[in-house]
């Protein structure tokens, strides 16, 4: 135990001290990111060392099984190229511009505005692209129009962060909590619906009261254009994306597995967009760019992190932490000590190593244990910069933008909204848990 203790631990750190500084391994021209080859290394390590059965994981990487890790892969992979196709045609931008255009000189109406269009967004979409795609645009248009972008990167953040929890396709962390523990797409939001809510309505009370000040100065908005150049392309992502969220709601029903359907979607997207463009004799670059900007790295963090939370969970130190959170009130603990966690490691690693818990928690806790840990996985990444790679990519474009908001301006305000989110997400949850 103490060998796959003391490697977990060392990982951890790395995973920590790597994020939160960006640290990055040059070989010449090229750079790899220590945020990935850290744990890829300890799961070397623990499969050389003994400290975890080859076998075991060899197993569960082959398996039938719905927590096969490589299915959750093709899930969240093949559901993030979506949003990114949408990116590309430039869907995402031209939304934002109509947003910004449609709010005049008022900041409040901007402010309100941004929070309805973000949140809807990432219900149907991805937390990380609808983060991407808005900030920058936020900043320049901030710039523009000479007015503070904090009030509104902020909350464009918060309620991607929020808001991601609605569907299971809105965060990496819901996609591979609620896909280990066998949760179906409709039985998800059957029950995060209402949490989610809660939580939508304290953090944008508890945001307008924080920047109602700055909101109240009037802005002078200077009109730029954003089309969209292939519309032929527009009409199939979104198309193909509303399909593929309807035959989710119901795979459980009609026995097809989710992993199928989001793979099947992206390559219906990939032919008829590739189609679609030669016929218009357009450049095929938003397609090659939308599997280029796929977040690659992540296939060996989560494929490491599995195989060394695995170890944990074959030397008994997962069972006895299952153990250790259940009580009286699961949804509680479950909640606050992810959203702890996450912010120790980065919620990403957090959600690998809950999933294995909750294979331990007792039958009549497990329901509650699993949604809190969701709702902590999501919601922990508005307490500090480092909880969730959402928060870490949003921090390094707000440099990239000559933004200033430091590590404790962030903690600052994410506490003040994060933890009343939090725990009002865990009181819908406990209704949700009495019905």
């Amino acid at each position: 135990m103490a060998f796959q203790l003391s490697v977990f631990i060392i990982c951890a750190l790395g995973i920590l001290l790597s994020t939160l500084f960006n640290l990055r391994l040059r070989i010449g021209k090229f750079g790899l990111s220590l945020y990935w080859l850290i744990p890829f290394v300890c799961a070397i390590i623990l499969l050389a060392g003994g400290g975890v059965d080859a076998k075991s994981v060899w197993a569960q990487f082959t398996s039938n099984d719905e927590v096969n890790p490589l299915k959750i892969l093709v899930l969240f992979l093949s559901m993030t190229a979506l949003s990114v196709y949408l990116d590309e045609i430039g869907f995402f931008k031209w939304l934002a511009n109509a947003v910004l255009k449609k709010a005049g000189a008022s900041q409040k109406k901007l402010f309100f505005l941004l929070y309805i269009t973000t949140s809807i967004l990432t219900i149907f979409t991805s937390n990380d692209v609808i983060i991407l795609t808005f900030t920058p645009f936020i900043c320049y248009f901030a710039r523009n129009c000479d007015i503070d972008p904090i009030p509104f990167i902020f909350t464009e953040f918060v309620a991607a962060n929020t808001y991601s929890m609605f569907l299971i396709i809105g965060n990496p962390t819901n996609i591979y909590l609620a896909t280990s523990m066998k949760v179906g797409f409709a039985e998800y939001v059957g029950v995060m619906a209402l949490p989610t809510i809660f939580a939508g309505i304290s953090s944008l009370a508890i945001l307008y009261l924080m920047f109602r000040k700055k909101l109240s100065a009037p802005m002078y908005a200077h009109e730029s254009e954003v089309t969209i150049d292939n519309k032929p392309c527009l009409v199939i992502g979104l198309a193909v994306l509303c399909l593929a969220t309807i035959m989710l709601a119901i795979s459980s029903y009609i026995g097809i597995e989710m992993w199928i359907v989001s793979l099947c979607a992206f390559g219906i997207v990939l032919v008829a967009s590739t189609i679609a463009t030669l016929a218009q004799k357009k450049s095929l670059k938003p397609i090659g760019k939308t599997v280029a900007r796929l977040p690659w790295q992540l296939v060996p963090f989560l494929l490491s992190m599995f195989v060394i939370v695995l170890s944990l969970n074959q030397c008994g130190v997962t069972e006895y932490l299952a153990a250790s959170l259940q009580n009286a009130d699961c949804a509680l603990t479950f909640g606050t000590t992810s959203a702890l966690f996450a912010n120790l490691m980065n919620n990403i690693p957090m959600s690998v190593l809950y999933s294995q818990i909750l294979q331990s928690v007792s039958a009549q806790n497990l329901k509650g244990a699993i949604y809190a840990s969701i709702i902590g996985s999501n919601l922990g990444a508005l307490l500090t910069p480092i909880g969730a790679l959402a928060a870490i990519m949003w921090n390094s474009i707000l440099k990239t933008q000559n933004v200033k908001f430091t590590f404790i301006d962030f903690v600052k305000r994410g506490f003040l909204v994060g933890v009343p989110a939090l725990f009002a997400a865990i009181g819908g949850l406990e209704i949700m848990l009495l019905i």
